[in-house]
């Protein structure tokens, strides 16, 4: 048989990579219900919708190559393999982005153009960019079924979202309600937890009294919110102030403002901060809110929600809150009641799309009860019976309790307990145009929740949308076509993994559990597969500020896909962050090409030989090497059934490059020199063998490699790699 000549050349993964995705696209084999006859239990990822207005970064380029090693192995156990893909509207990142652009090149706000001109505008933005990161997810080899797309925000989505929240509301699960929320005066809009960024800032804290003759000395760096207190808690052992609790004191002027303070007790008091008393404000602290709710203590806000004060004496009233604190000290420096100023170090909540500092701010939202009952007419989970009595937070804790969903590493789990357990209600509305609208409509005094519009005139839907984790909670079931009941429903779903960095396990993993526990009494997934960061090579955190980003496609381009998703699995231990260097990537194109030259010269060296495949007339050396080889492939396996992906592909690299390569070619190169003609035929049917055997082994770590290698072997009835089976089962 005749070499393949393009084997005589280096291998040229810019030529290949193309060109090999190509063909399995045409194919059809991405899709599940195109897979050969043998295909038929079911095997199901959804793939964590990257924003649709992003670029691949390197976190995405490790969720890509670690669920499509998922997804190729068990297609190749013969499995009938779903990936799903899609993307994520992103709400506030993508208005924030539009906006932006329009004031830079418009001057104009979003109020200047109209809520259905920017809508336009951003789905127009949202369109052209989509196109940019499918691309980019192609080129790192993610072989899904690009026919099942799905987008967070199209009408399907939409319907889902519609549906549930109608359901939720019915079942007094979804309200709205007075609460406090996290407030982004920059972006006019509320915004969930995840979407904090905490920056260390020098900040200074003072410690005052409200009055003379006030009898505790308080400490805080936001003296501004102040003029909203109601409150001072001190710890009920402290002996300072045991005589104080209960008490009530009247202050006639501060900064221009009366206050009434009780002296109450809270353990979570911290007795050796600042004076060990803490001045309760209940409009503009988290903490502060549940002391209020705790102790029936009147919410006094006084920042409104452009920042800026709605109380004090002629200097403040007005003033954005920065400036605002200034006069406080003033006032306090002027009145004697300031006892210490020092400098400290503390984190300070910015909003991560508009860089603004949040200001938490009581507002009337909608929210979701994680603590209320409801009937659950419908449970396959394990302690909860259909029919029985539940909160959304007790499905969330029972599933990975029980085990039916299992985290990967475990050390998780605890982490997952400690949030159940402090979790409060849920807030789901933005004060943004882009995303579901919540499907509330009002006439006067009347309210309606539907799936679809009331009828009638003089009815106004709700302004705002919903948090985008709201949707994206219903991933796993409203890709498959809910609330229609399908083939793809029932078969796909539950689904098998999802992979995920572990930073978003809660704002979107549990939410999953949440919603899916909620629609369908079921699990979204068995299994949490909890990925870890790629940090730079100073083991920093890769962002814009520091430029020390790192474009996986200038990877694929200077070195090949296959070497950066190598470098990107070799030695990473699931939950664990890693440290990126270039010279791993190299490392990883020189084993590449270590390959490409191992197969070049087995089937040089085989060239007259044809693989048979009943072939038994093995030397016994070759045998104890078939041995050694079949139990490494048993091994490397064993890691992959068991998610240890890190270990597979060191094994493999390990025994192509160590073994075969330095060892048995070696050994090899002396057989055929010699005139043993058994050993000769014998070595080389075990040669061809092996090398089929460590090409199918290594496809779903390097798939372009490895497609166009097979695609040189001389063994009859060849498939393409992507269905051929696994060597064990």
């Amino acid at each position: 048989m005749e070499i393949n000549e393009k084997l005589l050349k280096p291998y040229d993964p810019k030529e290949t990579e193309p060109r090999i995705y190509k063909k399995w696209e045409e194919s059809g084999f991405f899709n599940p219900d195109n897979l050969p006859e043998r295909h038929k239990e079911k095997y199901s990822i959804m793939m964590p919708p990257p924003n649709v207005t992003g670029v691949l970064h390197m976190g995405h380029a490790l969720m890509i190559t670690v669920e499509d090693i998922m997804i190729r192995y068990n297609r190749m156990q013969g499995k009938k393999a779903l990936w799903l893909p899609g993307t994520d509207h992103a709400a506030i990142a993508t208005q924030s982005k539009v906006e932006k652009d329009i004031k830079k090149n418009e001057n104009k706000s979003r109020y200047d153009i109209g809520r259905e001109e920017l809508l336009k505008r951003i789905e127009a933005f949202a369109e052209k960019s989509h196109g940019t990161i499918i691309s980019q997810l192609k080129t790192f080899g993610a072989s899904c079924d690009w026919s099942r797309e799905a987008f967070t925000l199209d009408e399907k989505r939409n319907l889902a979202v519609r549906t549930i929240f109608k359901k939720m509301y019915d079942d007094g699960l979804i309200y709205r309600g007075y609460r406090i929320v996290n407030w982004d005066p920059k972006g006019q809009t509320t915004i969930s937890d995840d979407e904090i960024v905490y920056e260390p800032r020098k900040a200074k804290f003072y410690t005052f009294k409200y009055s003379k003759d006030f009898p505790i000395s308080i400490s805080t760096t936001r003296p501004e919110t102040k003029l909203g207190d109601s409150a001072v808690a001190v710890h009920p052992d402290d002996p300072r102030y045991q005589k104080y609790i209960g008490q009530t004191f009247w202050i006639e002027d501060f900064c221009g403002v009366k206050l009434k303070i009780k002296i109450i007790a809270d353990k979570e008091v911290d007795r050796e901060f600042g004076t060990g008393a803490l001045g309760v404000t209940p409009a503009h602290s988290m903490i502060d809110w549940e002391m209020g709710q705790a102790n029936n203590l009147p919410v006094i806000q006084v920042i409104d929600e452009k920042a800026r004060m709605m109380v004090g004496n002629e200097k403040i009233v007005g003033q954005k809150v920065i400036d605002a604190r200034e006069e406080v000290v003033n006032w306090l420096r002027e009145n004697n009641l300031l006892e210490k100023e020092e400098e400290i170090d503390q984190n300070v909540s910015t909003a991560e799309r508009t860089g603004g500092l949040v200001e938490p701010l009581p507002k009337l939202q909608w929210f979701v009860a994680v603590d209320k009952p409801f009937k659950i007419n419908h449970s396959e989970i394990e302690g909860i019976k259909s029919g029985s009595n539940v909160s959304l937070k007790e499905i969330m804790r029972k599933v990975v309790e029980n085990r039916q969903i299992k985290i990967i590493p475990n050390y998780f789990d605890k982490t997952y307990f400690h949030w159940i357990d402090n979790l409060k209600d849920w807030c789901i509305s933005r004060q943004i145009w882009y995303g579901h609208r919540i499907p509330v409509w009002y006439k006067g005094e009347e309210i309606y929740c539907g799936v679809e519009a009331p009828l009638g005139d003089g009815w106004t839907q709700d302004e705002d949308t919903l948090d985008t984790w709201f949707s994206s909670a219903l991933w796993t079931f409203s890709t498959l076509g809910w609330p229609e009941e399908n083939d793809d429903l029932s078969f796909f779903h539950p689904t098998d993994v999802l992979e995920t960095g572990y930073e978003i396990l809660f704002f979107w993993v549990a939410r999953m559990i949440l919603m899916t526990g909620y629609a369908l009494g079921t699990i979204p997934f068995k299994t949490i597969y909890l990925h870890g960061t790629v940090r730079d090579a100073k083991g920093r955190k890769m962002s814009k500020s520091l430029n020390n980003g790192v474009d996986p496609l200038e990877i694929a381009d200077k070195f090949g896909a296959d070497a950066g998703r190598m470098a990107l699995v070799v030695g990473n231990t699931p939950g664990t962050d890693m440290k990126w260097a270039e010279e791993r990537v190299k490392a990883n194109k020189n084993f590449a090409n270590k390959v490409w030259n191992i197969s070049r010269f087995i089937l040089e060296a085989c060239r007259d030989e044809k693989y048979n495949q009943s072939f038994s007339d093995f030397t016994d050396n070759d045998l104890s090497l078939i041995k050694e080889r079949d139990e490494f492939i048993k091994d490397m396996t064993r890691d992959m059934e068991e998610f240890r992906f890190y270990m597979a592909s060191e094994k493999i690299y390990q025994y192509t490059w160590h073994s075969l390569a330095d060892i048995i070619l070696e050994d090899s190169k002396k057989i055929f020199s010699n005139n043993d003609d058994r050993a000769k035929i014998s070595r080389k049917q075990f040669l061809i063998e092996t090398l089929s055997l460590i090409i199918k082994v290594l496809h779903p770590f390097m798939p372009f490699l490895t497609e166009e290698l097979w695609s040189m072997l001389p063994i009859d009835n060849k498939k393409l790699l992507i269905i051929e089976e696994w060597p064990i089962k």
